[in-house]
């Protein structure tokens, strides 16, 4: 049994999370926290996640309810999760962070925990998309320089950062697949009267609309022919359910730094 804390526990993936580790008898919620003055602070975390009663209050304490848990899963915010994984590595705790549009700053500060207790940080955890990262850099290698790359994700009108850090992990593998550099091949969209494509670049596009969970395609594309590589999130218990498996990962691991290709050993 491994037993879960879940920060951002109110938000869409949170009560998701909290209602799939319920029904799995391989976890149970330990703990439900979110930030200060939240309106659903001291509610019943299971109510409000639509599966009935828990015994297990909503708090603005993770210090309070770390002591409880195996793992710690993060889905707050980008500027919370640095003091999420700061708590509970100082409880010895380890921590999966789901939480997307992370700065450089806030994975070289949440790295640094990582000499103390295990954590695993993913944009996206979804087994499909986490296999999407490796084979997307495949075939970019298998098919050569001829072939243009551009990867296209959509999402719900409420995400916050664009592209998605799925896209960006996408686009990443790619280039270190075919010797490139993103931060000099990559192109976010394209607008004016000089957006002629250039050899080598990386394209990627961000679409926002309605309730899109998530949607990823990467286009390879040469003269006389086009091959496209397509991920759809359905629901968000994919998600969750790859975060509950992080979770029960980094509860038998080492401390260091992971992702979810370690998880999955792809």
């Amino acid at each position: 049994m491994v037993r879960v804390v879940i920060c951002g526990a109110c938000g869409r993936m949170g009560k998701r999370i909290v209602a799939c580790a319920a029904e799995d008898k391989e976890f149970t919620v330990a703990g439900a926290v979110e930030h200060r003055g939240h309106p659903d602070q001291g509610k019943d975390i299971g109510e409000l996640s639509g599966i009935g009663k828990l015994g297990v209050a909503v708090s603005d304490n993770l210090e309070a309810v770390a002591a409880g848990a195996d793992a710690v899963i993060d889905f707050s915010f980008h500027e919370a999760a640095p003091k999420v994984v700061e708590i509970a590595a100082a409880h010895g705790k380890p921590v999966v962070v789901g939480t997307t549009g992370l700065s450089k700053a806030e994975l070289e500060t949440i790295g640094e925990h990582a000499r103390k207790v295990a954590i695993l940080i993913a944009p996206n955890m979804s087994v499909g998309a986490n296999l999407m990262f490796s084979k997307a850099a495949e075939i970019a290698k298998i098919l050569g320089p001829e072939y243009d790359i551009e990867v296209i994700e959509a999402h719900h009108r409420l995400k916050k950062d664009a592209p998605s850090g799925t896209a960006k992990r996408i686009a990443e593998a790619i280039a270190q697949a075919t010797g490139r550099v993103l931060e000099t091949c990559g192109v976010y969209g394209r607008k004016g009267d000089e957006a002629l494509r250039r050899k080598g670049e990386i394209g990627i596009h961000a679409v926002r609309g309605g309730d899109i969970i998530g949607d990823h395609t990467v286009l390879y594309c040469a003269n006389g022919e086009r091959i496209e590589l397509i991920h759809r999130a359905h629901s968000r218990d994919t998600f969750a359910k790859g975060s509950l498996r992080g979770a029960a990962f980094v509860a038998a691991a080492r401390p260091g730094l992971y992702d979810m290709q370690d998880v999955l050993q792809v």
